[in-house]
């Protein structure tokens, strides 16, 4: 039976960036709240204490920063699935990927937290 796989997360990253239909959205920008999750084995990190053996968290908040910094698109599904490729290309340890994006100032009437989406993907190999 095959071992779950254990969890590396970066919560609540706090980006700012310029993703949006609207053109006031992509003109002035705003923060966005990106989650991250990876699935891999840190067995081999937590028995050698190597960060050679892991990922480091501190290289995946870099790379959502950048990307962020990047986006020049219209829909957050784009930047999440762009950061969601990235990271399995990147991180050879990283078996399976969750990204969720969160866009607090919505262009939408109405009283809310936050609207946003969350994705999974896999290594294909």
């Amino acid at each position: 039976m095959a071992r779950a796989l254990d969890k590396i997360f970066l919560k609540s990253m706090e980006l700012y960036g310029y993703i949006g239909v609207l053109e006031e959205e992509k003109r002035q920008g705003q923060t966005f709240y990106v989650d991250v999750e990876l699935g891999l084995d840190l067995r081999p990190a937590g028995r050698s204490d190597l960060l050679s053996k892991t990922v480091n968290y501190a290289d995946v908040f870099a790379l959502a920063e950048q990307l962020m910094d990047e986006a020049r698109c219209d829909l957050i599904e784009s930047y999440a699935e762009q950061l969601a490729e990235e990271i399995l290309k990147y991180f050879d340890l990283a078996v399976t990927v969750s990204v969720t994006v969160k866009k607090p100032e919505a262009p939408i009437e109405g009283k809310f937290e936050s609207v946003g989406v969350t994705i999974f993907r896999e290594r294909d190999d």
